[in-house]
């Protein structure tokens, strides 16, 4: 795997990826950025909730759960000297579906965590992640 991040301009980078995608990244007004795009950090979050929700989908599509809508909601503290690593990160797993048997949406949220989510292991080396587990039901 390979990546490339080239300075646009100001505190402005665009990343690419070995598939071709693109990602522009930016820093906040008080930091010196414009604002016009996520922080690395932000990005860092974003990239936690793509990768465990993809595993966790994957693993309820083959439990034949009928998820219609679902929601993770990351919050995460910060140290607030340098580096500002994460400290904590909370995931608030939000289903909505027919029939939702809560314990496969435990388990396929718990395979993820443990086994699959390869964002996840990285950052839980550093910090402490814990998740939490909301049904709404259709």
């Amino acid at each position: 795997m390979r990546a490339e991040v080239r300075w646009i301009e100001g505190l402005k980078f665009l990343g690419k990826t070995d598939s071709g995608h693109t990602i522009v990244m930016d820093s906040p007004e008080e930091s010196g950025g414009e604002n016009l795009a996520p922080t690395p950090m932000e990005i860092t979050l974003s990239a936690l909730g793509g990768c465990t929700g993809m595993d966790v989908i994957s693993i309820l599509k083959k439990m034949r759960e009928e998820v219609t809508d679902f929601l993770i909601v990351i919050n995460a503290e910060r140290r607030t000297e340098h580096p500002r690593v994460f400290s904590a990160i909370e995931l608030v797993y939000r289903f909505r579906g027919k029939n939702l048997k809560r314990e496969n949406l435990e388990k396929a949220v718990k395979l993820s965590y443990e086994k699959y989510c390869s964002v996840g292991a990285m950052l839980k080396i550093s910090c402490p992640i814990t998740y939490k587990i909301e049904v709404i039901t259709d």
